[in-house]
Protein backbone atom coordinates (compact mmCIF):
# COMPACT_ATOMS: atom_id res chain seq x y z
CA UNK A 1 0.00 0.00 0.00
CA UNK A 2 2.89 2.09 0.50
CA UNK A 3 4.78 1.40 -2.68
CA UNK A 4 1.35 2.49 -4.25
CA UNK A 5 0.75 5.87 -2.38
CA UNK A 6 4.72 6.59 -3.51
CA UNK A 7 4.35 5.77 -6.60
CA UNK A 8 1.46 8.36 -6.97
CA UNK A 9 4.06 11.24 -6.48
CA UNK A 10 5.98 9.89 -9.57
CA UNK A 11 2.51 10.12 -11.30
CA UNK A 12 2.19 13.53 -10.13
CA UNK A 13 5.62 14.66 -11.64
CA UNK A 14 4.45 12.88 -14.88
CA UNK A 15 1.24 14.25 -15.30
CA UNK A 16 3.26 17.96 -15.15
CA UNK A 17 4.74 17.00 -18.61
CA UNK A 18 2.24 14.96 -19.42
CA UNK A 19 2.82 16.90 -23.47
CA UNK A 20 6.11 15.61 -23.64
CA UNK A 21 5.33 11.96 -22.16
CA UNK A 22 2.57 11.79 -24.34
CA UNK A 23 4.53 12.76 -27.66
CA UNK A 24 7.19 9.88 -26.29
CA UNK A 25 4.53 7.67 -26.01
CA UNK A 26 3.05 8.23 -29.10
CA UNK A 27 6.63 7.93 -30.92
CA UNK A 28 6.80 4.81 -28.93
CA UNK A 29 4.03 3.44 -30.42
CA UNK A 30 5.02 4.51 -34.09
CA UNK A 31 8.61 2.51 -33.83
CA UNK A 32 6.09 -0.78 -32.00
CA UNK A 33 3.92 -0.61 -35.12
CA UNK A 34 6.87 -0.54 -37.20
CA UNK A 35 8.20 -3.63 -35.83
CA UNK A 36 5.06 -5.21 -35.48
CA UNK A 37 4.37 -4.96 -39.31
CA UNK A 38 7.81 -6.61 -40.35
CA UNK A 39 6.84 -10.28 -39.47
CA UNK A 40 3.66 -9.47 -42.09
CA UNK A 41 6.07 -8.63 -44.94
CA UNK A 42 8.02 -11.70 -43.92
CA UNK A 43 5.26 -13.86 -43.85
CA UNK A 44 3.97 -12.85 -47.24
CA UNK A 45 7.66 -12.95 -48.77
CA UNK A 46 8.08 -16.63 -46.85
CA UNK A 47 4.34 -17.79 -47.97
CA UNK A 48 5.11 -16.41 -51.84
CA UNK A 49 8.75 -18.38 -52.40
CA UNK A 50 6.94 -21.69 -50.89
CA UNK A 51 4.48 -21.49 -53.31
CA UNK A 52 7.60 -20.77 -55.78
CA UNK A 53 7.17 -16.90 -56.18
CA UNK A 54 9.93 -14.07 -55.96
CA UNK A 55 7.84 -11.73 -57.84
CA UNK A 56 6.96 -9.55 -53.85
CA UNK A 57 10.75 -10.10 -52.39
CA UNK A 58 12.07 -6.68 -53.70
CA UNK A 59 8.69 -5.39 -52.70
CA UNK A 60 8.54 -6.66 -48.61
CA UNK A 61 12.11 -5.55 -48.66
CA UNK A 62 11.64 -2.28 -49.11
CA UNK A 63 8.65 -2.44 -46.79
CA UNK A 64 10.77 -3.46 -44.57
CA UNK A 65 13.61 -0.47 -45.08
CA UNK A 66 10.61 1.81 -44.49
CA UNK A 67 9.64 0.40 -41.34
CA UNK A 68 13.30 0.31 -40.14
CA UNK A 69 13.37 4.09 -41.24
CA UNK A 70 10.51 4.64 -39.37
CA UNK A 71 11.50 3.27 -36.56
CA UNK A 72 14.95 4.89 -36.29
CA UNK A 73 13.04 7.93 -36.24
CA UNK A 74 10.69 7.29 -33.90
CA UNK A 75 13.30 6.09 -31.18
CA UNK A 76 14.98 9.51 -31.58
CA UNK A 77 11.51 11.42 -30.74
CA UNK A 78 10.74 8.92 -27.73
CA UNK A 79 14.05 9.39 -26.12
CA UNK A 80 14.22 13.18 -27.37
CA UNK A 81 10.40 13.66 -25.84
CA UNK A 82 10.15 10.93 -22.82
CA UNK A 83 14.11 10.69 -21.30
CA UNK A 84 14.46 14.58 -21.63
CA UNK A 85 10.94 14.57 -19.89
CA UNK A 86 12.29 12.74 -17.01
CA UNK A 87 15.19 15.12 -16.65
CA UNK A 88 13.14 17.54 -16.26
CA UNK A 89 11.40 16.14 -13.66
CA UNK A 90 15.05 15.05 -11.92
CA UNK A 91 15.52 19.11 -12.20
CA UNK A 92 12.28 19.99 -10.52
CA UNK A 93 12.37 17.47 -7.57
CA UNK A 94 16.23 18.53 -6.63
CA UNK A 95 14.38 22.24 -6.96
CA UNK A 96 11.54 20.77 -4.89
CA UNK A 97 14.18 19.39 -2.17
CA UNK A 98 16.14 22.29 -2.03
CA UNK A 99 13.32 24.93 -1.56
CA UNK A 100 11.66 23.24 1.07
CA UNK A 101 14.85 22.87 2.95
CA UNK A 102 15.85 26.34 3.34
CA UNK A 103 12.52 26.89 4.89
CA UNK A 104 13.14 24.67 7.58
CA UNK A 105 13.81 25.15 11.08
CA UNK A 106 17.19 24.70 12.61
CA UNK A 107 16.19 21.75 14.63
CA UNK A 108 15.57 19.79 11.20
CA UNK A 109 19.48 20.06 10.66
CA UNK A 110 20.14 19.14 13.99
CA UNK A 111 17.97 15.92 13.31
CA UNK A 112 19.51 15.28 9.94
CA UNK A 113 23.04 15.18 8.29
CA UNK A 114 24.58 16.40 5.72
CA UNK A 115 25.01 13.80 3.94
CA UNK A 116 21.91 12.31 4.03
CA UNK A 117 20.19 15.27 2.50
CA UNK A 118 22.74 15.52 -0.35
CA UNK A 119 22.04 11.80 -0.81
CA UNK A 120 18.28 13.00 -1.54
CA UNK A 121 20.17 15.54 -4.36
CA UNK A 122 21.94 13.04 -6.26
CA UNK A 123 20.64 8.93 -5.73
CA UNK A 124 17.15 10.01 -5.24
CA UNK A 125 16.66 12.42 -7.34
CA UNK A 126 18.60 10.17 -10.27
CA UNK A 127 16.37 6.92 -8.94
CA UNK A 128 12.92 9.29 -9.55
CA UNK A 129 14.64 9.95 -13.03
CA UNK A 130 14.99 6.37 -14.18
CA UNK A 131 11.57 5.62 -12.76
CA UNK A 132 9.89 8.21 -14.78
CA UNK A 133 12.06 7.31 -17.87
CA UNK A 134 13.16 4.38 -18.61
CA UNK A 135 10.59 2.75 -15.97
CA UNK A 136 7.85 4.15 -17.99
CA UNK A 137 9.56 2.92 -21.34
CA UNK A 138 9.71 -0.09 -20.47
CA UNK A 139 5.88 0.00 -19.42
CA UNK A 140 4.25 1.25 -22.15
CA UNK A 141 6.37 -0.88 -24.48
CA UNK A 142 5.30 -3.98 -22.37
CA UNK A 143 1.70 -2.74 -22.75
CA UNK A 144 1.86 -2.25 -26.49
CA UNK A 145 3.98 -5.07 -27.43
CA UNK A 146 2.37 -7.87 -25.30
CA UNK A 147 -1.33 -6.31 -26.70
CA UNK A 148 -0.39 -6.32 -30.30
CA UNK A 149 1.60 -9.46 -30.11
CA UNK A 150 -0.72 -11.66 -28.37
CA UNK A 151 -3.17 -10.31 -30.98
CA UNK A 152 -1.45 -11.14 -33.82
CA UNK A 153 -0.57 -14.27 -32.70
CA UNK A 154 -3.93 -15.77 -31.49
CA UNK A 155 -5.04 -14.86 -35.18
CA UNK A 156 -2.40 -16.93 -36.66
CA UNK A 157 -2.94 -20.06 -34.10
CA UNK A 158 -4.76 -19.42 -30.60
CA UNK A 159 -3.86 -22.97 -29.44
CA UNK A 160 0.40 -22.21 -30.19
CA UNK A 161 -0.53 -18.57 -28.10
CA UNK A 162 -1.73 -20.39 -25.20
CA UNK A 163 1.38 -22.60 -25.32
CA UNK A 164 3.52 -19.87 -25.60
CA UNK A 165 2.00 -18.14 -22.64
CA UNK A 166 1.32 -20.49 -20.17
CA UNK A 167 4.67 -19.28 -18.19
CA UNK A 168 2.73 -15.88 -17.88
CA UNK A 169 1.09 -17.08 -14.36
CA UNK A 170 4.71 -17.86 -12.95
CA UNK A 171 5.81 -14.50 -14.11
CA UNK A 172 3.57 -12.78 -12.40
CA UNK A 173 4.10 -14.00 -9.81
CA UNK A 174 7.97 -13.49 -9.98
CA UNK A 175 7.95 -9.97 -10.64
CA UNK A 176 5.35 -9.58 -7.30
CA UNK A 177 7.88 -11.20 -5.23
CA UNK A 178 11.40 -9.55 -6.57
CA UNK A 179 9.81 -6.20 -6.40
CA UNK A 180 8.83 -6.33 -3.06
CA UNK A 181 12.14 -7.33 -2.14
CA UNK A 182 13.94 -4.83 -4.32
CA UNK A 183 11.96 -2.05 -3.23
CA UNK A 184 13.86 -2.84 0.48
CA UNK A 185 17.15 -3.49 -0.10
CA UNK A 186 16.89 -0.32 -2.40
CA UNK A 187 15.74 1.98 0.48
CA UNK A 188 18.85 0.01 2.84
CA UNK A 189 21.05 0.93 0.17
CA UNK A 190 20.30 4.49 0.02
CA UNK A 191 20.61 4.74 3.77
CA UNK A 192 24.06 3.88 3.17
CA UNK A 193 24.90 5.92 0.96
CA UNK A 194 23.72 8.66 2.88
CA UNK A 195 25.93 7.48 5.97
CA UNK A 196 28.74 7.06 3.13
CA UNK A 197 28.32 11.36 1.99
CA UNK A 198 28.27 11.66 5.60
CA UNK A 199 31.30 10.63 6.84
CA UNK A 200 33.01 12.42 3.37
CA UNK A 201 31.92 15.80 4.79
CA UNK A 202 32.43 15.29 7.82
CA UNK A 203 36.24 14.43 6.93
CA UNK A 204 36.19 17.00 4.51
CA UNK A 205 35.12 20.05 7.25
CA UNK A 206 37.23 18.88 9.63
CA UNK A 207 40.68 17.97 7.92
CA UNK A 208 42.87 20.09 9.87
CA UNK A 209 41.92 18.37 12.88
CA UNK A 210 42.01 15.10 11.53
CA UNK A 211 46.08 15.96 10.12
CA UNK A 212 46.86 17.54 14.01
CA UNK A 213 45.77 14.64 15.81
CA UNK A 214 47.43 12.36 12.84
CA UNK A 215 44.19 10.44 12.21
CA UNK A 216 44.31 9.69 8.96
CA UNK A 217 45.05 5.94 8.95
CA UNK A 218 42.02 5.97 11.31
CA UNK A 219 39.75 7.62 9.70
CA UNK A 220 40.62 5.95 6.03
CA UNK A 221 40.21 2.98 7.96
CA UNK A 222 36.51 3.95 9.40
CA UNK A 223 35.64 5.05 5.77
CA UNK A 224 36.66 1.59 4.50
CA UNK A 225 34.40 -0.22 6.88
CA UNK A 226 31.41 2.08 5.57
CA UNK A 227 32.20 2.02 2.38
CA UNK A 228 32.66 -1.91 2.12
CA UNK A 229 29.22 -1.88 3.87
CA UNK A 230 27.72 0.56 0.85
CA UNK A 231 29.24 -2.49 -1.35
CA UNK A 232 27.67 -4.86 0.27
CA UNK A 233 24.24 -3.37 0.52
CA UNK A 234 24.60 -3.00 -3.14
CA UNK A 235 25.74 -6.71 -4.00
CA UNK A 236 22.83 -7.97 -1.63
CA UNK A 237 20.35 -5.63 -4.40
CA UNK A 238 22.38 -6.81 -7.34
CA UNK A 239 22.13 -10.98 -6.01
CA UNK A 240 18.16 -10.00 -6.64
CA UNK A 241 18.53 -8.40 -10.18
CA UNK A 242 20.73 -10.41 -10.99
CA UNK A 243 18.53 -13.39 -10.58
CA UNK A 244 15.43 -12.09 -11.68
CA UNK A 245 16.20 -11.09 -15.36
CA UNK A 246 17.79 -14.68 -15.80
CA UNK A 247 14.36 -15.71 -14.32
CA UNK A 248 12.45 -14.12 -16.75
CA UNK A 249 14.76 -14.85 -19.65
CA UNK A 250 14.09 -18.52 -19.26
CA UNK A 251 10.61 -17.93 -19.22
CA UNK A 252 11.03 -16.86 -22.68
CA UNK A 253 13.11 -19.23 -23.93
CA UNK A 254 10.55 -21.67 -22.44
CA UNK A 255 8.28 -20.21 -24.16
CA UNK A 256 10.10 -20.48 -27.49
CA UNK A 257 10.93 -23.94 -26.88
CA UNK A 258 7.33 -24.96 -26.65
CA UNK A 259 6.35 -22.51 -29.48
CA UNK A 260 9.38 -24.56 -31.67
CA UNK A 261 8.03 -28.03 -30.50
CA UNK A 262 4.05 -27.43 -30.71
CA UNK A 263 4.36 -25.32 -33.63
CA UNK A 264 6.61 -27.48 -35.40
CA UNK A 265 3.82 -30.49 -35.19
CA UNK A 266 1.53 -28.18 -36.48
CA UNK A 267 3.53 -26.75 -39.94
CA UNK A 268 4.19 -31.12 -40.23
CA UNK A 269 0.63 -31.84 -39.48
CA UNK A 270 -0.39 -28.92 -42.40
CA UNK A 271 -2.60 -27.32 -39.44
CA UNK A 272 -0.23 -23.84 -39.88
CA UNK A 273 1.63 -22.91 -42.98
CA UNK A 274 5.26 -22.12 -42.53
CA UNK A 275 4.95 -18.59 -43.64
CA UNK A 276 2.70 -17.81 -40.81
CA UNK A 277 4.59 -20.00 -38.33
CA UNK A 278 7.53 -17.75 -38.93
CA UNK A 279 5.53 -14.89 -38.57
CA UNK A 280 4.44 -16.42 -35.32
CA UNK A 281 8.07 -16.77 -34.07
CA UNK A 282 9.10 -13.56 -35.12
CA UNK A 283 6.42 -11.81 -33.13
CA UNK A 284 7.12 -14.42 -30.30
CA UNK A 285 10.99 -13.07 -30.74
CA UNK A 286 9.41 -9.56 -30.00
CA UNK A 287 8.28 -10.07 -27.03
CA UNK A 288 11.42 -11.21 -25.31
CA UNK A 289 12.46 -7.66 -24.91
CA UNK A 290 9.22 -6.62 -23.29
CA UNK A 291 9.51 -9.52 -21.49
CA UNK A 292 12.90 -8.74 -20.23
CA UNK A 293 11.94 -5.28 -19.96
CA UNK A 294 9.21 -6.31 -17.23
CA UNK A 295 12.56 -6.84 -14.99
CA UNK A 296 14.20 -3.84 -15.34
CA UNK A 297 10.65 -1.89 -15.08
CA UNK A 298 10.00 -3.58 -11.84
CA UNK A 299 13.53 -2.85 -10.62
CA UNK A 300 13.27 1.17 -11.69
CA UNK A 301 9.93 1.29 -10.11
CA UNK A 302 10.87 0.25 -7.37
CA UNK A 303 13.74 2.10 -7.02
CA UNK A 304 11.76 5.49 -7.92
CA UNK A 305 9.29 4.36 -5.08
CA UNK A 306 11.93 3.84 -2.18
CA UNK A 307 13.84 7.46 -3.21
CA UNK A 308 10.44 9.26 -3.29
CA UNK A 309 9.59 7.97 -0.21
CA UNK A 310 12.67 9.23 1.35
CA UNK A 311 12.34 12.68 -0.76
CA UNK A 312 8.32 12.68 0.59
CA UNK A 313 9.86 12.23 3.66
CA UNK A 314 12.07 15.67 3.62
CA UNK A 315 9.17 17.26 1.78
CA UNK A 316 6.67 16.48 4.79
CA UNK A 317 8.39 18.40 6.97
CA UNK A 318 7.40 21.29 8.28
CA UNK A 319 8.82 24.37 9.11
CA UNK A 320 8.36 25.08 13.03
CA UNK A 321 8.91 28.37 12.76
CA UNK A 322 6.68 30.41 9.94
CA UNK A 323 4.42 32.98 10.08
CA UNK A 324 1.31 33.14 12.19
CA UNK A 325 -1.80 34.02 10.45
CA UNK A 326 -2.50 37.50 10.05
CA UNK A 327 1.08 38.72 10.64
CA UNK A 328 2.16 42.17 10.42
CA UNK A 329 5.36 43.83 8.55
CA UNK A 330 8.28 45.06 10.97
CA UNK A 331 9.87 48.14 10.04
CA UNK A 332 11.08 49.25 13.54
CA UNK A 333 11.92 51.84 15.65
CA UNK A 334 13.02 48.53 17.09
CA UNK A 335 12.26 48.42 21.16
CA UNK A 336 12.80 45.33 22.62
CA UNK A 337 11.90 44.11 25.53
CA UNK A 338 12.61 40.60 27.56
CA UNK A 339 9.44 39.94 29.85
CA UNK A 340 10.72 37.33 32.15
CA UNK A 341 12.03 34.91 29.47
CA UNK A 342 12.85 31.27 29.87
CA UNK A 343 14.15 29.04 27.30
CA UNK A 344 15.24 25.49 26.47
CA UNK A 345 16.54 23.50 23.99
CA UNK A 346 14.19 20.10 23.18
CA UNK A 347 13.22 20.52 27.06
CA UNK A 348 16.42 20.41 28.82
CA UNK A 349 17.44 22.33 31.30
CA UNK A 350 16.99 26.19 30.90
CA UNK A 351 19.83 28.03 28.64
CA UNK A 352 18.02 31.34 29.81
CA UNK A 353 15.73 31.60 33.38
CA UNK A 354 13.52 34.66 34.40
CA UNK A 355 15.51 37.26 31.70
CA UNK A 356 13.52 40.55 32.44
CA UNK A 357 15.54 43.72 29.88
CA UNK A 358 14.19 46.20 27.86
CA UNK A 359 16.76 48.14 25.23
CA UNK A 360 14.95 51.46 23.92
CA UNK A 361 15.37 52.42 20.16
CA UNK A 362 18.77 53.88 19.60
CA UNK A 363 20.24 52.42 22.47
CA UNK A 364 23.41 49.76 22.69
CA UNK A 365 23.22 47.02 24.86
CA UNK A 366 26.42 44.82 25.81
CA UNK A 367 26.21 41.33 26.72
CA UNK A 368 29.17 39.31 29.08
CA UNK A 369 29.50 36.18 30.26
CA UNK A 370 30.97 32.63 30.38
CA UNK A 371 31.07 30.40 28.19
CA UNK A 372 27.53 28.78 28.19
CA UNK A 373 25.82 31.43 29.91
CA UNK A 374 23.21 31.63 27.33
CA UNK A 375 24.33 35.10 25.23
CA UNK A 376 23.62 33.41 21.40
CA UNK A 377 20.66 32.12 22.51
CA UNK A 378 19.14 35.42 23.78
CA UNK A 379 19.60 36.43 20.16
CA UNK A 380 19.22 33.64 18.65
CA UNK A 381 15.08 34.33 19.93
CA UNK A 382 14.82 37.49 18.63
CA UNK A 383 15.26 36.56 14.79
CA UNK A 384 13.42 33.42 15.65
CA UNK A 385 16.02 30.74 14.98
CA UNK A 386 14.30 29.09 18.19
CA UNK A 387 10.81 29.59 19.10
CA UNK A 388 10.58 31.85 22.64
CA UNK A 389 7.65 31.28 24.51
CA UNK A 390 4.30 33.80 23.49
CA UNK A 391 4.60 37.35 25.10
CA UNK A 392 7.99 36.53 26.68
CA UNK A 393 9.97 38.60 23.54
CA UNK A 394 8.38 41.81 22.27
CA UNK A 395 9.52 44.10 19.51
CA UNK A 396 8.11 47.81 19.63
CA UNK A 397 5.36 46.40 21.42
CA UNK A 398 4.45 43.11 20.30
CA UNK A 399 5.39 39.77 20.43
CA UNK A 400 8.08 38.51 17.59
CA UNK A 401 5.66 35.70 16.53
CA UNK A 402 3.04 38.16 15.32
CA UNK A 403 5.44 39.85 12.40
CA UNK A 404 6.06 38.37 9.27
CA UNK A 405 9.64 36.31 9.30
CA UNK A 406 10.97 37.98 6.10
CA UNK A 407 10.70 41.66 7.16
CA UNK A 408 11.62 40.85 10.96
CA UNK A 409 15.33 38.81 9.80
CA UNK A 410 15.60 41.45 6.66
CA UNK A 411 15.71 44.07 9.57
CA UNK A 412 17.96 42.24 12.23
CA UNK A 413 21.16 42.07 11.36
CA UNK A 414 22.87 38.98 13.15
CA UNK A 415 26.38 38.60 13.08
CA UNK A 416 27.78 35.38 14.87
CA UNK A 417 31.12 34.61 15.59
CA UNK A 418 31.65 32.52 12.54
CA UNK A 419 30.52 34.06 9.86
CA UNK A 420 30.14 31.96 7.25
CA UNK A 421 31.67 32.95 3.74
CA UNK A 422 30.50 31.80 0.11
CA UNK A 423 33.07 30.26 -1.97
CA UNK A 424 32.92 33.41 -4.83
CA UNK A 425 34.58 37.05 -4.75
CA UNK A 426 34.65 39.06 -1.88
CA UNK A 427 32.20 41.83 -3.71
CA UNK A 428 29.54 39.03 -3.88
CA UNK A 429 30.21 37.84 -0.31
CA UNK A 430 30.08 41.51 0.94
CA UNK A 431 26.82 42.56 -1.12
CA UNK A 432 24.93 38.95 -0.57
CA UNK A 433 22.09 40.88 1.48
CA UNK A 434 22.02 43.79 -1.21
CA UNK A 435 22.48 42.28 -4.26
CA UNK A 436 21.85 46.23 -6.03
CA UNK A 437 24.36 47.42 -3.81
CA UNK A 438 26.68 49.85 -5.66
CA UNK A 439 30.77 49.76 -5.45
CA UNK A 440 30.70 53.10 -3.31
CA UNK A 441 28.68 51.21 -0.68
CA UNK A 442 29.87 48.25 -0.23
CA UNK A 443 33.61 50.35 -0.10
CA UNK A 444 31.98 52.58 3.02
CA UNK A 445 30.63 48.93 4.85
CA UNK A 446 34.25 47.69 4.29
CA UNK A 447 35.89 50.73 5.79
CA UNK A 448 34.31 50.76 8.70
CA UNK A 449 34.56 46.89 9.27
CA UNK A 450 37.83 47.57 8.79
CA UNK A 451 38.74 45.20 6.01
CA UNK A 452 39.00 47.81 3.22
CA UNK A 453 42.74 48.29 3.40
CA UNK A 454 43.51 44.38 2.88
CA UNK A 455 41.08 43.72 0.27
CA UNK A 456 43.02 46.19 -1.90
CA UNK A 457 46.32 44.21 -1.18
CA UNK A 458 44.39 41.20 -2.41
CA UNK A 459 45.59 39.63 -5.93
CA UNK A 460 41.80 41.23 -7.64
CA UNK A 461 41.18 43.35 -4.62
CA UNK A 462 37.31 43.16 -4.86
CA UNK A 463 36.77 40.49 -7.08
CA UNK A 464 39.71 38.20 -5.49
CA UNK A 465 37.61 34.79 -5.14
CA UNK A 466 37.79 32.87 -1.85
CA UNK A 467 37.86 29.36 -1.09
CA UNK A 468 35.07 27.46 0.62
CA UNK A 469 34.20 28.86 3.92
CA UNK A 470 36.45 31.92 2.95
CA UNK A 471 39.18 29.81 4.26
CA UNK A 472 42.05 31.94 2.10
CA UNK A 473 40.97 34.93 4.79
CA UNK A 474 42.32 34.89 8.44
CA UNK A 475 39.05 34.52 11.20
CA UNK A 476 39.57 38.15 11.91
CA UNK A 477 39.50 38.65 8.26
CA UNK A 478 36.19 36.45 7.59
CA UNK A 479 34.27 38.50 11.06
CA UNK A 480 35.44 41.79 9.66
CA UNK A 481 33.86 40.76 6.11
CA UNK A 482 30.19 39.38 7.85
CA UNK A 483 30.28 42.44 9.69
CA UNK A 484 30.18 44.75 6.59
CA UNK A 485 28.03 42.49 5.15
CA UNK A 486 25.48 42.95 7.71
CA UNK A 487 26.23 46.78 7.85
CA UNK A 488 25.31 46.93 4.18
CA UNK A 489 21.51 46.13 4.70
CA UNK A 490 20.96 49.03 6.98
CA UNK A 491 18.97 47.14 9.63
CA UNK A 492 17.10 48.65 12.23
CA UNK A 493 18.69 46.29 14.98
CA UNK A 494 22.38 45.67 14.63
CA UNK A 495 23.81 42.46 16.95
CA UNK A 496 27.40 41.08 16.94
CA UNK A 497 27.56 37.94 18.59
CA UNK A 498 30.66 37.59 20.10
CA UNK A 499 32.03 39.16 16.04
CA UNK A 500 34.97 40.32 16.86
CA UNK A 501 36.89 37.31 19.23
CA UNK A 502 39.58 36.97 16.54
CA UNK A 503 40.91 40.25 16.09
CA UNK A 504 43.20 41.71 17.99
CA UNK A 505 42.57 44.38 20.43
CA UNK A 506 44.10 47.76 18.43
CA UNK A 507 42.00 46.79 15.38
CA UNK A 508 38.80 45.83 17.86
CA UNK A 509 39.01 48.94 19.15
CA UNK A 510 39.05 50.86 15.49
CA UNK A 511 36.09 48.82 14.35
CA UNK A 512 34.34 50.00 17.35
CA UNK A 513 35.30 53.46 17.14
CA UNK A 514 34.03 53.12 13.21
CA UNK A 515 30.77 51.66 14.56
CA UNK A 516 30.10 54.51 16.94
CA UNK A 517 28.28 56.27 14.76
CA UNK A 518 26.31 53.39 12.86
CA UNK A 519 25.25 52.37 17.03
CA UNK A 520 23.76 55.56 16.99
CA UNK A 521 21.10 55.64 14.21
CA UNK A 522 20.03 51.98 15.65
CA UNK A 523 19.60 49.52 18.36
CA UNK A 524 22.59 47.82 18.93
CA UNK A 525 23.48 44.48 20.59
CA UNK A 526 27.50 43.32 21.59
CA UNK A 527 27.83 40.28 22.84
CA UNK A 528 31.40 39.97 23.89
CA UNK A 529 34.10 37.73 26.29
CA UNK A 530 36.49 40.67 26.25
CA UNK A 531 35.18 43.95 28.48
CA UNK A 532 36.93 46.61 25.76
CA UNK A 533 34.09 45.35 22.92
CA UNK A 534 31.13 46.73 25.17
CA UNK A 535 32.55 49.14 28.27
CA UNK A 536 31.26 52.36 26.13
CA UNK A 537 27.91 51.08 25.62
CA UNK A 538 24.79 52.26 26.79
CA UNK A 539 24.18 49.34 29.14
CA UNK A 540 25.59 46.31 29.91
CA UNK A 541 24.12 43.03 31.53
CA UNK A 542 26.03 40.31 32.54
CA UNK A 543 25.05 36.01 32.49
CA UNK A 544 25.80 33.15 34.75
CA UNK A 545 24.39 30.00 34.61
CA UNK A 546 21.21 30.85 31.89
CA UNK A 547 20.45 33.86 34.51
CA UNK A 548 20.99 37.37 34.41
CA UNK A 549 22.69 38.52 37.71
CA UNK A 550 24.28 42.46 36.70
CA UNK A 551 23.11 45.18 34.64
CA UNK A 552 24.50 48.62 34.44
CA UNK A 553 26.82 51.07 32.81
CA UNK A 554 30.94 50.00 32.97
CA UNK A 555 31.25 52.11 35.98
CA UNK A 556 28.37 50.93 38.08
CA UNK A 557 29.65 47.20 37.63
CA UNK A 558 33.19 48.14 38.18
CA UNK A 559 32.27 50.02 42.08
CA UNK A 560 29.32 46.29 42.38
CA UNK A 561 32.49 44.41 42.61
CA UNK A 562 30.63 41.36 41.16
CA UNK A 563 31.39 39.13 38.38
CA UNK A 564 32.04 41.96 35.79
CA UNK A 565 34.57 43.48 37.70
CA UNK A 566 36.14 40.41 38.82
CA UNK A 567 36.16 39.66 34.53
CA UNK A 568 37.74 43.38 34.12
CA UNK A 569 40.77 42.59 36.75
CA UNK A 570 41.31 39.48 35.23
CA UNK A 571 41.24 40.58 31.65
CA UNK A 572 43.32 43.92 32.68
CA UNK A 573 46.17 41.68 34.15
CA UNK A 574 46.40 39.43 30.99
CA UNK A 575 46.36 42.39 28.74
CA UNK A 576 49.40 44.11 31.22
CA UNK A 577 47.30 47.51 29.62
CA UNK A 578 44.49 49.52 31.28
CA UNK A 579 41.55 48.77 29.71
Amino acid sequence: MGGRTHMRGIFKHLRRYRGRVLIGLFALLLVDAGQLFVPLFIRNAVNQLTAGSSEALVRNALLIVAMAILVGIGRFFWRFFLLGASRRIRRDVRNQIYQHIVKLSAKFFYNNTTGDLMAHFTNDADAVMMACGFGVLACADFCIMMTFCIAAMISIHPMLTLYAFLPLPILTFIVIFFGRIIHNRFEAVQETFSLLMEKVRESLAGIRVIKSFTQEEGMSRDFAKTNQLFIDQNMSLVKISGLLDPMISTLSELSFLMVLFFGGLAVVHQEINIGDFVAFMLYLGLLTWPMMAVGMMVNMMQRGSASMKRIETILASIPEIKDVPGAKPFDGPGRIEYKDLTFAYLQGTNVLEHINISIEPGETLGVIGLTGSGKSTLVHLMVRLFEPQRDQLLIDGLPVHEYQLYDLRRQIALVPQDGFLFSTTIRDNLAYGKPEATQEEIERVAKLAGIYEEILDMPQQFNTLLGERGVSLSGGQKQRVAIARALLTDPKILILDDALSAVDAEKEEEILGNLRQIFQERTAIVIAHRISAVKDLDHIIVLDHSKLIEQGTHEELIHANGIYAHLYELQKAEEGVTL
